[in-house]
């Protein structure tokens, strides 16, 4: 056997058991977000701490790194998956590089106890609560960043890296800024038009049995494999991905607002649905779940929003809205729901912003982040500038901090993530527009036949994105750079 083969089938023997490792921690962590109990909760972070820091210290072993070290001077000579493993490998290396496993213990630690007191300080809108922990949350980050070797100048950009790798601070502020000029000139005409639009019957009480039966019916009409897959409830939604036969979503049911529940499912049944569609040599070469934050954000919004609020989807699932519940919304037409479920009007939680309004949610927390991580910011601070901005972009103040800066649950474990949520509204309506010139995806959505799209999506938006970056990728897809135009245009033509 060759010195390459021997160092190569270390690294798989090595990544075999740190998989192992972290699907017993996702197990463990999907269980703290959504049954323990909250007595447990302290107990249960400590297990996941020490999952995470029996992997790491794997990661960290010199041998993993010597075997690593030599396949890369050796790239040339591995198949291509092997060099895109490898390359991988480097990548988190040099990332990981100064990191000791006493460092990452404390960063586990810290942004463990930081989740438990943000579900206290949400519970009880009180920021004080959670601003201690937020401010270690931001020490570390800092640090983190300064025992990189090949540190960008611009800190920022360092987590950017992290999350969306080929992208920088510059991208993100031509397209910000673009997005909220556009968006804050046109929101008061799109507002206007919407206040004539019916949106009374969104908060009447609709059993949540019923939310639980549509949320069924919901992710098997977009491709969601319950084989494979499972729904579960938690404070904030979110989707893990387990294992490669086991992608999770979890939702939020609100008795008077079903339609926050719908969408959540439809979301989250995106991110699933990546999971569930990534292609088999990604979990053979350990790269799976490689893909940028950005790329997946695009899936889950691409699934709620360009196809959930399409007239074709409403079209599809109104007699079963009807249907399943039940008599409470019979004096509904489909064309109010269609009209009720787009309606614009600026909001206070991210997570229930309409499609026009959501990227300036995105914009207020872009703008935070820089300040905070280039040190222009008093944590204590915080919620005042916060509500400014939401005063000043959307024209809303919160009125306590569970409606302001305690809604998202991301700053517990770090920043440079929200960025991504608005990057994939602009990936989908690139991807969209080529998608539409080789498959009839309104006829499909109408008569629920989402296979086809489905298949369109693996083999053209998840083929690659565990292995290229996000610049590559978007341009790969559809031929174009990636730019803020395609998903104004998108807007426009639907809001205007």
């Amino acid at each position: 056997m060759s010195e390459l083969q021997t160092n190569l089938d270390f690294l798989y023997s090595s990544l075999r058991e740190i998989r192992l490792i972290l699907h017993a921690n996702r197990i463990i962590s999907f269980d703290l977000s959504t049954i323990c109990p909250p007595k447990a909760r302290e107990n249960q972070g400590e297990t996941s701490n020490y999952l995470s820091s029996l992997a790491f210290k794997l990661i960290k072993d010199p041998k993993f790194f010597q075997s690593s070290e030599y396949c890369y001077n050796h790239l040339n000579e591995l198949k291509p998956m092997e060099q895109e493993l490898i390359k991988s490998i480097h990548r988190d290396y040099l990332r990981t590089k100064n990191i000791t496993p006493e460092f990452q213990d404390e960063i586990n630690r810290v942004q463990s106890e930081a989740y438990i007191h943000w579900l206290e300080a949400k519970a009880k809108s009180d920021f004080s609560l959670f601003a201690p922990y937020l401010a270690k949350i931001i020490e570390l980050e800092k640090k983190k960043i300064s025992l990189l070797d090949n540190k960008d100048a611009i800190p920022y950009n360092n987590l950017i890296d992290l999350y969306e790798r080929g992208m920088s601070e510059r991208d993100y502020d031509s397209f910000f800024t673009s997005m909220k000029n556009y968006l804050t000139s046109k929101l008061p005409m799109v507002t206007k038009k919407s206040q004539k639009v019916r949106i009374d019957f969104l908060s009447r009480e609709v059993p949540i049995h019923l939310q639980e039966e549509f949320s069924h019916f919901l992710l098997e009409t977009i491709g969601f494999d319950f084989e494979r897959g499972a729904i579960s409830t938690t404070e904030h939604p979110f989707t893990e991905s387990m294992a490669v036969d086991d992608n999770r979503i979890t939702t939020h049911y609100f008795l008077n607002n079903c339609i926050s529940n719908m969408f959540s499912v439809i979301h989250e049944g995106g991110h699933a649905i990546f999971g569930q569609c990534q292609p088999h040599e990604s979990y053979e070469y350990y790269i799976e779940n490689s893909m940028s934050m950005g790329m997946h954000e695009s899936v889950s919004r691409f699934f709620e929003n360009v196809i959930g609020r399409s007239r074709d989807f409403i079209h599809y699932i109104y007699p079963h809205f009807q249907k399943i519940f039940q008599g409470i919304f019979t004096d509904v037409s489909e064309e109010e729901l269609y009209e009720a479920i787009n309606y614009v009007s600026p909001t206070l939680i991210r997570t229930e912003a309409d499609e026009f309004t959501y990227t300036l949610h995105i914009v207020i927390r872009y703008e935070l982040e820089k300040k905070i991580i280039d040190d222009e910011v008093n944590v204590n601070d915080l919620p005042k500038m916060w509500n400014d901005l939401y005063e000043k972009y959307l024209g809303v103040r919160p009125s306590n901090d569970t409606e302001g800066i305690l809604q998202d649950v991301h700053w517990t474990s770090g920043f440079g993530y929200f960025p991504c949520y608005a990057l994939g509204n602009a990936f989908n309506t690139m991807y969209f527009e080529k998608m539409k010139k080789e498959i009839n995806v309104g006829e499909l959505v109408r008569i629920g036949n989402f296979k086809p799209i489905v298949e369109w999506m693996t083999n053209n938006v998840f083929k690659k994105a565990n292995y290229l970056d996000s610049k590559t990728w978007i341009e790969d897809i559809t031929g174009e750079k990636f730019s803020a135009e395609p998903f104004i245009n998108y807007l426009d033509k639907k809001y205007i």
